[in-house]
C-alpha cells in the first residue's frame, strides 16, 4: 500500500516548493530521509523488565523492533557501568517513515493536552528537527491499562534540506504543526 503522505509529497509539495522557493529542478526540493525515535530508559540498567516493556511499547508505536542502546562509558555519579542497557532507538525509512509521520501529525498530536504546536527551537541548523514527547500514551496503539510507567521519547526528522528554513517549510507542508510566532 502506498502511503498517503508520500503521495501528497510527490503530487503537491514538490510543485509548491518549486513555485514558492524559486527552485529550477525537482531534485532540489528537500525530502525526508529518515525518522529516528529514541527513548532513554535509565531504569533499564537496574531492572531489565522495564526496558523490555518499553521495547514492546515502542515496537507497537513504530511497527519495528527497537534496538537496545548501551552505555559507552562508566559514570559513577549516575551508578552507570559501561555496557549496561540504557535506552532504545528505532530508525524508520521509506514507507514506514511516512506512515509514522502521518499518524503522528493526524492522530497523536491532537491527543496531547494543551497542545499549541511544536517549538521551532528544535532545528539544528543543518535541516534536521528534533522534538520531545513526554508520554507514549498519545499513540492509539498503546492501551492505557497495559502501561506500567509513563515514558517519553525524542523524535528526530532528518531531511535533505540545507538549512532550517527549508526544513521547516518541508515539515509544515507535510503537516507537522508548529507554534505561531
Amino acid at each position: 500500500m502506498f502511503p498517503r503522505l508520500l503521495k501528497r509529497y510527490r503530487e503537491q509539495v514538490v510543485g509548491t516548493f518549486i513555485e514558492k522557493h524559486g527552485l529550477t529542478n525537482h531534485n532540489e526540493v528537500p525530502a525526508l530521509k529518515k525518522i529516528v525515535i529514541s527513548m532513554g530508559v535509565k531504569e533499564g540498567a537496574v531492572d531489565i523488565k522495564i526496558l523490555e516493556q518499553a521495547a514492546v511499547e515502542l515496537g507497537k508505536i513504530t511497527g519495528q523492533k527497537p534496538l537496545v542502546t548501551h552505555a559507552k562509558k562508566s559514570i559513577s555519579a549516575f551508578k552507570l557501568r559501561e555496557g549496561q542497557p540504557i535506552g532504545l532507538k528505532v530508525t524508520l525509512r521509506r514507507a514506514h517513515m511516512y506512515e509514522f509521520m502521518d499518524r503522528l501529525c493526524n492522530v497523536a498530536t491532537p491527543r496531547i493536552r494543551d497542545f499549541r504546536g511544536f517549538d521551532v527551537k528544535g532545528f539544528d541548523g543543518h535541516g534536521n528537527f528534533t522534538l520531545g514527547i513526554q508520554e507514549q500514551l498519545i499513540f492509539p496503539e498503546i492501551e492505557f491499562d497495559d502501561v506500567r510507567r509513563v515514558q517519553g521519547m525524542n523524535i528526530t526528522f532528518v531531511t535533505t534540506a540545507k538549512d532550517s528554513e527549508m526544513a521547516k517549510a518541508l515539515l509544515v507542508y507535510l503537516g507537522l504543526p508548529f507554534k505561531k510566532s
